[in-house]
């Protein structure tokens, strides 16, 4: 629209221009040290319009190389993107080789070639081919060295998910000598860990992982449970395990799972006393059945005490077999066999289990009913076997 404009006033202006000119062309005289030259006007406007274009036109020609180049830088540019997008649909849709190689060409042409070859190291890894994966990221390495820990975090993520865990290892101890609490190389480490069950060193890592910010996924509270539970598990005497229990931290300490630990690491280094009072504390707070079928087995100091405790639980959980089931073991320690055998057959009525039929194969045999204990036992068996198992013998009584 604008080149048409000028066009148009340009045609106005030569037009009038040649009219005058035509009517009265003029003379031009130029003197200069002491050469004069005349010529007219219609010359004059010739030589300064043939002068004007001169110049444009060698201003064209030096500008031409470099924007040649630049149309050149474009076109490969363009061509780079679509071999790019190409060999990204490629690998979306499972043709993991074809991709790969779309992606390694459009590496090659590309100004920013880090993108291709991560994306073509996943596309060979996704085919199985570690050595052409590790080539990819050892080139994405080489054009792009301040990319390091891109290229370390996701070579550390493909040799974790090949299972690769010395080399995944390695890689990340490199990757946290470069650059000290990296968050994500923290999270890849704290993964490699927790599957090759290193608690010790899962628990070194926690406190960087939480100084990084990172306490607020479901891994993170998964792991600092698990490294509460094994520290709790390893604790050789009461003195040790009350320091391992100040070390969990109150948000984990509601945990069943690590509350289970805690007592039945309480009643290995000997603390049944303290183990029956806190169970009875935590039970009064929040009604659990792992932390009942615990306090059927804690030692207290007076048996009669603790049966009659959980007895008086019965009033308001009778129908509960976890309490039902406590309560019949704290009958046999007080050798009260009749109640014994009452709240067994309750539970086994309500909800049969392995441990049920295991203490009431075992109160039979006691009192000398040995068929009826060997049936009890094989009926406690069938529930875990993978097959019917036979009938067991029949025992003898010790009686």
């Amino acid at each position: 629209m604008k080149l048409g404009i000028i066009v148009v006033l340009a045609l106005i202006l030569s037009a009038f221009t040649a009219h005058f000119l035509l009517s009265d062309p003029g003379s031009v005289a130029i003197d200069f040290h002491g050469y004069r030259v005349e010529m007219s006007v219609p010359v004059l406007v010739l030589l300064a319009v043939a002068l004007v274009f001169s110049v444009w036109l060698i201003r064209k020609l030096i500008l031409a190389p470099r924007r040649i180049g630049e149309a050149a830088g474009r076109y490969r540019a363009m061509r780079s993107g679509q071999k790019l997008t190409l060999g990204m649909i490629a690998v979306a849709e499972g043709d993991f080789a074809r991709g790969e190689k779309m992606l390694a060409r459009a590496a090659s042409t590309s100004d920013s070639p880090l993108f291709n070859y991560l994306q073509a190291a996943r596309a060979a890894h996704l085919q199985g081919r570690d050595d052409r994966r590790d080539e990819w990221l050892r080139l994405a390495y080489k054009e792009t060295p301040e990319a390091a820990n891109a290229v370390l975090l996701t070579q550390a993520e493909f040799q974790l998910d090949r299972g690769q865990h010395e080399q995944a290892l390695a890689t990340l101890r490199r990757l946290d000598e470069n650059t000290k609490d990296h968050g994500r190389a923290l999270i890849l480490m704290g993964r490699l860990y927790y599957v090759l069950e290193d608690w010790r060193a899962l628990g070194d890592l926690l406190p960087r992982i939480k100084k990084q910010g990172r306490t607020k996924s479901a891994a993170f509270d998964l792991w600092a449970i698990r490294v509460g539970r094994e520290s709790l598990a390893r604790a050789a005497d009461a003195e040790v395990l009350a320091a391992a229990w100040n070390n969990v931290s109150k948000a984990y300490k509601s945990d069943i799972a690590l509350l289970v630990t805690y007592f039945e690491a309480l009643m290995r280094v000997g603390s049944h006393e303290k183990a029956e009072k806190e169970l009875a504390a935590a039970l009064r707070s929040d009604w659990q059945g792992p932390l009942i079928c615990l306090f059927g087995q804690v030692q207290g100091a007076d048996a009669s005490k603790q049966l009659k405790r959980a007895e008086g639980w019965l009033k308001d959980h009778g129908e509960d077999p976890d309490l039902l089931l406590a309560a019949a073991r704290l009958c046999l320690r007080n050798e009260l066999w009749g109640k014994a055998r009452s709240y067994l057959e309750s539970v086994i009525s309500l909800r049969p289990s392995p441990e049920a039929y295991h203490e009431y194969g075992s109160l039979l045999n006691q009192i000398g009913e040995v068929s009826a204990a060997a049936d009890a036992f094989a009926d406690g068996l069938g529930m875990v076997a993978a097959k019917p198992l036979p009938a067991i013998a029949h025992m003898k009584s010790d009686l």
